[in-house]
């Protein structure tokens, strides 16, 4: 009865997940090749021919000298037109961000434009809302894909030249699944996971599955990096130059409205610190030129402009309190006078 039930109850989940679909976080060839992400065997020679590649170790991801700057800022955008150049890409994605590098993948023979590029964005805040917003833009009457750069982020990839890659059109015969334009289907039979593991394919996420209106996110920095960029992890703001933009509109901003005796904005003004050196020894530099001491100079002059608000809240403390005596004074000789008067009348 208990084996009945569970069968049952393992059937019901399958039929919950017929529009039910999944991403692959890592690269297998083999699983690619698959339209549920559970199959053991390869189905055509260009699969047997990337495995080859992936258990061999003969494709590189990093040995690529053409792919520059940062992995987590690119973006990696397909199906472009024979037509679109550099200036009208350029033009396009720069409506979700600032565009710091692109590379135009073209024919090293011809010149022609393979129909694929890498922009990379200033800010991996900006790269995400690209990610997001950009995929099946229209671009020369061209449907664009936009994924994040799987070449150097996606463990195990193998590209589209030797067998792996992904997506693709049904007339080739060789699609390949898991990317985020043709995803996994939910597995609606039985998963064969002694196999999967033996291959070492990873098993599809029961009961973790998206559908396809959900955006899959791209992955993120390891903890290490997020910590040097920034102190929020997790989709929260990350982007060290941003945080600092907004931190340096804020002190010049009370600056502006703080009316202190010293000048920081004239750093020819601002007195001599003293700073130790590797050596041990003390020197002593003007303004704030080193940026190695940004911390204790911003130390210094929090602990600075604390004193000058004490300062100010105690002065208008006394002020009051002297109205305050001066009124009370006033009262009691007045109050005197008034005596007096009806003493003598």
């Amino acid at each position: 009865m208990e084996a009945e039930k569970k069968r049952r109850r393992e059937e019901g989940m399958r039929g919950s997940n017929v529009s039910k679909v999944f991403y692959s976080r890592s690269y297998h060839p083999i699983q690619a090749g698959s339209i549920d992400g559970t199959d053991i065997l390869p189905h055509d020679r260009a699969i047997y021919r990337a495995h080859l590649c992936s258990s061999a170790g003969l494709y590189d991801p990093h040995g690529d000298r053409k792919a520059v700057g940062d992995p987590y800022c690119t973006l990696f955008v397909g199906r472009l037109s024979p037509s679109t150049d550099e200036e009208s890409l350029r033009k396009a994605m720069s409506e979700y961000g600032r565009v710091k590098n692109m590379r135009l993948v073209r024919h090293i023979v011809t010149g022609a434009s393979c129909g694929y590029a890498f922009v990379e964005y200033e800010t991996e805040r900006e790269m995400r809302r690209a990610y997001e917003y950009a995929h099946h833009k229209i671009i020369d009457d061209r449907k664009i894909i936009v994924d994040y750069n799987r070449q150097q982020l996606m463990p195990g990839w193998i590209p589209r030249r030797l067998g792996g890659g992904l997506g693709g059109v049904k007339e080739s015969g060789q699609l390949r699944f898991g990317g985020r334009d043709r995803p996994f289907q939910a597995p609606l039979s039985e998963i064969p996971y002694e196999d999967l593991k033996k291959l070492g394919i990873p098993p599809p996420p029961e009961g973790h599955y998206m559908t396809r209106y959900q955006v899959p996110s791209p992955p993120r920095r390891s903890s290490h990096n997020s910590r040097e960029d920034s102190p929020h992890v997790h989709g929260r703001p990350d982007d060290r130059e941003e945080l600092n933009s907004r931190r340096k509109r804020r002190r010049s901003s009370f600056d502006r409205d703080d009316s202190t005796p010293r000048d920081y904005k004239n750093r020819e003004d601002t007195p001599h610190r003293h700073r130790r050196t590797p050596d041990g020894d003390v020197s002593t530099h003007k303004g704030y030129k080193n940026t190695e001491d940004s911390l204790p100079r911003r130390r210094t002059r929090d602990r600075e402009d604390r004193h000058l608000r004490r300062k100010r809240s105690d002065d208008r403390d006394d002020s009051s309190h002297r109205d305050h005596r001066s009124h009370t004074e006033y009262a009691h000789q007045h109050k005197k006078q008034s005596a007096s008067r009806d003493y003598i009348s």
